[in-house]
């Protein structure tokens, strides 16, 4: 990979990585709500994510699922029940008290590896990448070898980033009715984001008609 094409990767991969989506909301809440190295375990589970997706796309098994407009309907349909559902819950329990040493280390690993793989900007980001990055000319592992560390160094600043900002607000949050509310803020953007999801699936859908 070109010094130019790796340039134009890794502005792209902030701009993709930095963009507010389920993941970040997700990461700010674990950092409301957790201890921080606790919270952590959410970064370690979307760079899980982004070390799978990464693979999958150079071996275009995403591309392959993103050609079939059926399957890729589906799921986006799952993603956004499963977003809509968190966003319902999690306003539902915005009024209790967030008990930061009873949740298991595994769930907030297996909650956040879940938002990861359905979000699906994270589908569309890695399919663009590999579709206008990767110089057909080039060996597609040699420029892994320099696409993955580029990439999972840039979505570990910036989800530590959007993790250390929910440490901030949790801290911030000096009244019991403020955190409420800001929790349900968090949990209205699930939901908005499954009714898009939910939406672009479905246009997706009559679009290939």
């Amino acid at each position: 990979m070109s010094w130019e094409a790796w340039t134009i990767f890794a502005v792209f991969w902030v701009v993709f990585v930095t963009t507010p989506g389920p993941n970040a909301v997700n990461c700010v809440s674990n950092g409301m709500n957790l201890p921080f190295r606790r919270a952590m375990l959410g970064v370690l589970a979307i760079l899980t994510q982004a070390s799978a997706f990464l693979i999958l796309s150079a071996l275009g098994i995403t591309a392959l699922i993103a050609a079939s407009p059926v399957a890729f309907f589906v799921a986006k349909l799952v993603g956004a029940g499963f977003l809509i559902w968190m966003g319902v819950r999690g306003w539902i329990n915005a009024s209790q008290n967030v008990e930061v040493a009873a949740k298991p280390a595994g769930r907030v690993y297996l909650h956040a590896l879940a938002v990861a793989v359905i979000n699906p900007k994270s589908v569309a980001g890695y399919l663009a990448a590999f579709s206008q990055f990767v110089q057909p000319e080039v060996p597609i592992w040699e420029q892994m070898a320099v696409i993955m560390p580029t990439a999972l160094i840039i979505t570990t600043l910036s989800y530590t980033g959007f993790t250390l900002l929910g440490a901030a607000l949790g801290r911030a949050a000096l009244t019991a009715m403020f955190n409420v509310w800001l929790r349900r803020g968090m949990a209205v953007c699930f939901i908005l984001y499954g009714v898009l999801l939910g939406a672009s699936g479905v246009l997706q859908l009559e679009g290939s008609k």
